[in-house]
């Protein structure tokens, strides 16, 4: 399979905007760069499935700035700003419910035992806390 075979399950849009070297001179292995926006590149491997365009708190600021008239730099602030609220009231104990988005939520992860995948050897794994996501039914029903 060649480069732009691995681009059938990639909607029509994405595939008119495969950069031109992904032809089928290329080997099996190819990858062909696909161009998303400004500056951002989905790079498909003939025979994989695409890696999905990761969207960072900067693009998500510059969106919202946009949409409200603000300037990018005031709309990277309030995600900024967001975020770190969020994380005071995580480190309180507290949940931080987000309408049409989730739960978000410390939970507490015992001491185990776990094994070395290398050797095999069993290792104590000592507690720990983690954040905890659960997605509401609107978003599940979304996706």
């Amino acid at each position: 399979m060649n480069a732009a075979g691995a681009l059938n399950g990639l909607p029509r849009a994405l595939r008119k905007r495969v950069w031109p070297h992904a032809h089928e001179s290329h080997k099996a292995n190819a990858t062909a760069h696909i161009a998303l926006g400004a500056n951002a590149m989905l790079d498909v491997t003939a025979g994989a499935k695409p890696t999905p365009a990761t969207i960072t708190t900067r693009h998500l600021a510059n969106e919202l700035a946009e949409q409200h008239q603000l300037s990018k730099k005031q709309g990277l602030e309030m995600m900024v700003e967001l975020i770190g609220m969020i994380t005071k009231h995580l480190k309180k104990g507290e949940r931080v419910k987000i309408a049409g988005l989730g739960i978000l939520q410390v939970r507490k992860r015992a001491a185990r035992m776990g094994r070395n995948p290398a050797t095999g050897e069993q290792i104590h794994i000592k507690a720990s806390k983690k954040v905890a996501f659960r997605a509401t039914k609107e978003l599940k029903m979304a996706i």
